[in-house]
């Protein structure tokens, strides 16, 4: 496992099925995968091989056909009413009528009876994100990936100890996907969140740049029904900038990556 710390995700022989019209699809096949504390995971797979379905799974949002899932040893109910599940999807879904500021402290207004030690100020998440200039602004006048930020900064404000990122940067340009990858590891690595420790994160990708560039493992997922086809150490140094993207190891775990997609 990716840092030797007991598994913050355990998800074992994980099946989902669907019935659509009289027929059955199934999505996920016989899924295991671990999850150490504070490790980033990647996950990628071709076109409607269960990942995002998988990452609902795991945090509840569904229930598995067959398998299991425990989150820090509680199951993904329990875990998601202690605050400990946060989520970060591909569309913002900021409310256009309320400023950065009020879409971030949104989840401290609908849980008013959260203890306030449990959860950061949202001005320290703006100045974490470098928002605090823009915390009167609306959703309409920031771009892509300043509304990704305040997305994110709203996702942490219960300090989640486990985020579930389903292609969060595949709506933007490649330019701003860029710079928001380096965003996110800055974040990531930032001792304001969790206590000190990092984050724990599962990230569906169909970057595999992304994919090496964030993760401590890649999981490769064959086409449909999803299946673990290998699971990837990526054993690059930390902290990762633009120079790891033009290493050689860099180009060989994406080579790597690509040849088991290619392989499906």
């Amino acid at each position: 496992m990716g840092n030797g710390l007991p598994p913050q995700v355990e998800a074992r022989g994980l099946t989902k099925t669907f019935r659509n019209n009289g027929r059955t699809l199934t999505a996920l096949a016989d899924v295991s995968l671990s999850v150490a504390a504070g490790e980033f995971i990647a996950v990628i797979g071709p076109s409607g091989c269960g990942k995002t379905t998988l990452l609902r799974t795991i945090g509840g949002l569904l229930t598995p056909t067959a398998g299991s899932v425990r989150i820090a040893g509680d199951t993904p109910t329990i875990a998601g009413r202690a605050k400990q599940v946060g989520y970060v999807f591909q569309d913002a879904s900021l409310l256009p009528w309320r400023t950065v500021f009020e879409n971030v402290r949104l989840p401290l207004e609908v849980n008013r009876r959260r203890n306030a030690s449990t959860h950061l100020r949202p001005e320290r998440l703006l100045e974490l994100m470098r928002l605090e200039d823009f915390r009167d602004y609306y959703p309409r006048q920031l771009s892509g990936g300043m509304q990704q930020r305040v997305a994110l900064a709203r996702t942490l404000v219960f300090d989640p100890s486990l985020l579930l990122m389903d292609e969060p940067f595949g709506a933007l340009d490649e330019i701003t996907r860029e710079t928001m990858r380096y965003e996110l590891l800055r974040i990531w690595q930032s001792p304001l969140t969790n206590g000190g420790s990092r984050k724990t994160v599962v990230f569906v990708t169909h970057s595999i740049a992304e994919a090496v560039l964030l993760a401590d493992r890649v999981a490769v997922l064959t086409g449909a029904p999803g299946r673990v086809r290998a699971v990837v150490e990526i054993d690059l140094p930390r902290p990762r900038t633009q120079a790891t993207e033009a290493s050689d190891e860099f180009r060989r775990y994406a080579a790597e990556l690509r040849s088991l997609l290619r392989s499906d």
